[in-house]
């Protein structure tokens, strides 16, 4: 390749991921790398250079667009968004739950993957606040469904606000599961909105013991309103392409971290 063509596959390149970003609002850089076939160091200088004329904000391990912190994807742009790494999630979080228990399922794609793997589950109670988790569950034998009242948000499928809060008061359950849009070993587990995440510290307040579900692209990145503080978190359930330094980091304070395996990777 000669120094003549080199600026135009760069901005090419370049415009390619700024398409993927646009398209995934927010993805990591191994994803971006495969994406347009080139390295991760490559990949992250076009991102740096994204990021100095104002179109993509850097966040650890990945990218998304400017002004991520306030934004609230849509319950359909999350779902198909690293789909093998949420079930591969989903299995590995099944194994902390226990027939003839009660535990909390928040919103989210992550959570609605956990349930299809509890359908089996004997003598369960699920408290949630979730539509996809409750309809997911309904047709389960074993397993009784406790819905929160409130006022439905469409975005993520969910019912939030104050009657959904003051339905949880009282409640009592051995785990709560929830997911969010970014987890840090900074601020703990963060979304964009703060209606959402009001009743997701009510969600988590039943609970005797926390535990995320986080996929790659959320590990590292931050959001507008901190939902869980780190130290409250006793497990995070993530997917082997996860950030290391994050996981490490948490570790240290005291999360046990869960690494799910995708069955792609199996072997490498």
């Amino acid at each position: 390749m000669t120094e003549e063509t080199r600026p135009a596959f760069a901005a090419e390149r370049r415009e390619r991921i700024l398409e993927l970003v646009r398209a995934n609002g927010a993805m990591a850089l191994r994803d971006i790398a495969s994406q347009v076939r080139a390295s991760e160091v490559t990949v992250r200088r076009d991102v740096r250079a994204l990021e100095t004329d104002g179109l993509l904000d850097r966040r650890r391990g990945g990218a998304a667009l400017p002004g991520r912190l306030g934004h609230e994807e849509s319950y359909t742009q999350k779902s198909g968004q690293a789909a093998p790494e949420k079930m591969a999630i989903a299995a590995a979080a099944a194994k902390l739950v226990r027939n003839d228990d009660a535990i909390v399922l928040g919103p989210g794609s992550s959570t609605e993957a956990l349930a299809r793997e509890l359908t089996g589950r004997q003598n369960l109670t699920v408290v949630t606040n979730s539509l996809p988790v409750a309809e997911t569950l309904a047709g389960a034998p074993g397993v009784e469904v406790v819905m929160t009242g409130g006022t439905l948000r469409g975005s993520i499928r969910a019912l939030v606000g104050t009657a959904a809060e003051q339905s949880l008061a009282g409640l009592r359950v051995h785990q709560a599961f929830v997911s969010g849009n970014g987890i840090t070993a900074e601020r703990g587990l963060s979304t964009p909105n703060p209606t959402v995440a009001s009743v997701d510290r009510a969600l988590v307040g039943c609970a005797e013991e926390v535990i995320v579900l986080a996929d790659h692209t959320k590990v590292g990145a931050d959001t507008l309103v901190q939902t869980v503080q780190p130290e409250h978190i006793a497990h995070l359930i993530t997917d082997n392409h996860a950030d290391p330094e994050v996981l490490m980091t948490l570790e240290d304070m005291g999360t046990l971290v869960h690494v799910a395996v995708l069955e792609v990777d199996r072997g490498e």
